[in-house]
C-alpha cells in the first residue's frame, strides 16, 4: 500500500509539470524525425519497411531521456530538506525505492507506448502489407523496455549522491553510457583474450541486441534484473548511510 502511495505521488507530481509534457514530447519528435525525416535513417529512403532505426536509436535517446526522469527523485528531497523526514517516516527504506522505481518504469512505458503508432503505419507501408518480424519487434521492445528499467535505476542511485539535479543527471548519463558501450569499448581496445568476453557481457549492449534478435534468453534477463537490482541496493545503502 504504502509503495502504491510512493508510486502515484511522483507520477502525480511528474504530470502535474510541463516538464513530463516536454519530455515526452522531445522523444516522440526525436524518434518520428529519425525514422522518417532525416535522410540516412528514414524509413522512405530504405525502400523496405522496418523498424530497424527505432531500436537503434532509442537507446541513445534513453541516455540522456531517462536521467533526465529520475534526476528529481531524491535530490529534489535532499534540496528541500525533506529527505530526512521520509526516512523517519513509518515506511522502509525499500518500499521508498520501489515507489519511485516503479514510477520512473511507469514513465518509461508511457513514452514508449506511443511509439507503436510506428508499428502499425510500417506494418501497413510494406509491398507485402505485415511483413514484418513481429517476433524479433516484439523482443526490440522488451529489450528497450528493460534497458529503460536498467537506466531509470542506475538514474535512481545517481540522485542518492547529490542534492543537485544537474548533477545527478550528469552522473547518471555518465554511468549510462558506460555501461551501454563502456564495457564493449574496453574489450576491443585492450585485446585481453578470454577476459574480452567477459567485459561484453557486463556491459548492457550484447544483451539488448540479443533481445533484439527475437530469442527471449533467460541469461538476458538475469542480467538486466540484476544489473537494475544492484543499483537499487547501491541506493539503499546511500540511503542508510544518509539515515544515519
Amino acid at each position: 500500500m504504502k509503495i502504491r502511495t510512493i508510486l502515484a505521488k511522483e507520477i502525480n507530481e511528474f504530470f502535474s509539470s510541463l516538464t513530463a509534457y516536454i519530455t515526452v514530447s522531445l522523444f516522440l519528435i526525436a524518434m518520428g524525425l529519425f525514422l522518417w525525416v532525416f535522410p540516412d535513417t528514414s524509413i522512405l529512403e530504405y525502400g523496405y519497411a522496418s523498424l530497424e532505426t527505432l531500436f537503434q536509436v532509442a537507446p541513445w535517446v534513453f541516455l540522456f531521456l531517462v536521467p533526465a526522469l529520475t534526476m528529481r527523485f531524491f535530490a529534489e528531497e535532499k534540496r528541500m530538506g525533506t529527505l530526512e523526514l521520509i526516512l523517519t517516516a513509518p515506511v522502509s527504506q525499500w518500499q521508498l525505492i520501489l515507489g519511485k522505481f516503479l514510477a520512473g518504469a511507469f514513465l518509461i512505458l508511457f513514452c514508449l507506448l506511443p511509439t507503436l503508432v510506428y508499428y502499425f503505419t510500417v506494418y501497413e507501408l510494406g509491398e507485402v502489407r505485415g511483413n514484418l518480424d513481429s517476433g524479433a519487434i516484439a523482443g526490440s521492445y522488451l529489450g528497450l523496455f528493460l534497458l529503460g528499467t536498467a537506466f531509470c535505476a542506475i538514474g535512481l542511485f545517481a540522485s542518492t549522491l547529490s542534492s543537485n539535479q544537474v548533477v545527478a543527471f550528469m552522473l547518471a548519463v555518465f554511468l549510462c553510457f558506460f555501461f551501454w558501450s563502456g564495457f564493449d569499448s574496453i574489450s576491443r581496445v585492450a585485446s585481453l583474450g578470454a577476459v574480452d568476453f567477459i567485459l561484453v557481457q557486463l556491459g548492457i549492449y550484447e544483451h539488448y541486441v540479443s533481445l533484439s534478435r527475437g530469442v527471449i534468453d533467460s541469461r538476458d534477463l538475469l542480467y538486466f534484473a540484476s544489473l537494475t537490482f544492484f543499483f537499487l541496493l547501491l541506493s539503499k545503502q546511500r540511503l542508510e548511510g544518509a539515515r544515519w
